[in-house]
């Protein structure tokens, strides 16, 4: 079976991702939901060979010595793929993740005006949150293709792999892929701050020393955007925050109190029409009080701030969940299982009653316990190739 006709097929199919895994035939995601492609299971050796077949010498021997890669690709000029190859029991497995040639516009995917006024700050540091999968290098992208057709910067990215590809417009863009053009995140944060940028992208946040550059650089001067694996705006703060040692959390706190600007907590949530999906956004603006709790450590306190903070562009993600039900852009139980799924427990020990309360009443049904209820309810459904 042929890598490009599977990747094509993808395409042609509107899927954000395909699935092959030894033992099974190729899966595709489309509209959060997997879907099997009508073929023959691939074995582990078939994959590895197809994997092969778009790696570099360097790139196959990093996934001999470590059992796992991150890279991406081009299919022609249609479109990009970000690959992940990894070894499981039954053999070699890869995931190729779907990047749009034509980077998308604000309007295009609906964002929130407020995130416009993130796109024009002249410093400071703006995160992007949410599990994997929820769209959050898009919405990276819309941003900084609003700066480069509307600002003269220079915007400089530091990616694991580079994914979305910015021609440079008004402003001047310059990718750094880790382990393609430096070496890891750190060096590329530390060479940065020679290299003139107005901003910065850091791909993710995942380390002591990558967060602590990076505020360093929105203190300094620079408007720096990143990503951070946390499903509220609260909890990314705690976890930026939990990174450092416990003798410079204050430190870090009086850091991030003046050089948060916004957090940005988002999810995709299926339309009820069908047509795709739509993007569910918690946002949490850096005001003058947002800042005096991150300083004072009274972290819990930012979603009561959330709530009555409507006039700066605040938003809580059941709030936003909700809007989206009124609307009449997702179904009922589609946004009480977005609630339940957002919900930290911890903070509010909400549940299926309170889900329920928020979008009109009434349990839960089965078509709110499955992420991809079609798994379930169509077993034997296929798509053709």
């Amino acid at each position: 079976m042929d890598l490009t006709q599977l990747l094509a097929f993808t395409m042609q199919n509107q899927a954000s991702d395909l699935h092959l895994s030894a033992g099974s035939p190729p899966i595709i995601r489309v509209s959060g939901s997997l879907k099997r492609v009508k073929a023959e299971p691939l074995n582990g050796d078939d994959i590895r060979t197809m994997l092969y077949s778009v790696m570099t010498e360097n790139q196959r021997a990093d996934f001999e010595r470590n059992n796992d890669i991150d890279f991406a690709i081009a299919l022609g000029e249609k479109a990009r793929f970000r690959v992940n190859g990894f070894v499981t029991r039954l053999g070699t497995s890869a995931v190729f993740r779907t990047i749009p040639s034509v980077v998308p516009t604000m309007e295009e995917l609906e964002l929130p005006p407020v995130i416009r006024r993130f796109a024009n700050l002249e410093k400071g540091m703006v995160l992007v949150t949410g599990p994997t999968g929820s769209g959050k290098s898009t919405t990276l992208a819309a941003i900084l293709n609003h700066i480069n057709i509307h600002q003269a910067k220079h915007i400089l990215t530091i990616e694991d792999p580079v994914e979305f590809f910015h021609t440079s417009k008004k402003s001047l863009v310059s990718h750094r892929e880790i382990g393609e053009d430096t070496q890891n995140f750190k060096s590329a944060l530390k060479s940065a701050l020679r290299e003139d940028p107005d901003v910065i992208l850091v791909g993710e946040m995942r380390d002591y020393e990558t967060i602590s550059l990076a505020l360093t650089a929105a203190e300094t001067g620079h408007l720096v955007f990143g990503t951070l694996h946390a499903n509220s705006a609260s909890k990314t703060v705690d976890r930026i925050i939990d990174v450092f040692p416990a003798g410079d959390k204050e430190m870090v706190r009086a850091m991030l109190s003046s050089s948060l600007q916004g957090v940005i907590a988002q999810s995709l949530l299926k339309r009820k029409d069908g047509a795709g999906r739509i993007g569910a956004f918690e946002i949490l603006v850096g005001t003058n009080a947002v800042g005096n709790l991150i300083r004072e450590n009274q972290i819990p306190q930012l979603y009561s701030m959330m709530q009555t903070g409507s006039r700066y562009g605040m938003v809580t993600m059941e709030d936003a969940i909700e809007a989206l039900y009124e609307g009449n852009l997702i179904d009922k139980s589609e946004a009480r299982r977005a609630i339940i799924t957002s919900t930290d427990e911890e903070e509010d020990n909400r549940d299926d009653a309170y889900a329920a309360a928020s979008v009109g009443g009434g349990q839960m049904g089965e078509s709110g316990d499955s992420i991809s209820p079609d798994a379930d309810k169509k077993k034997d459904e296929g798509y053709s190739f």
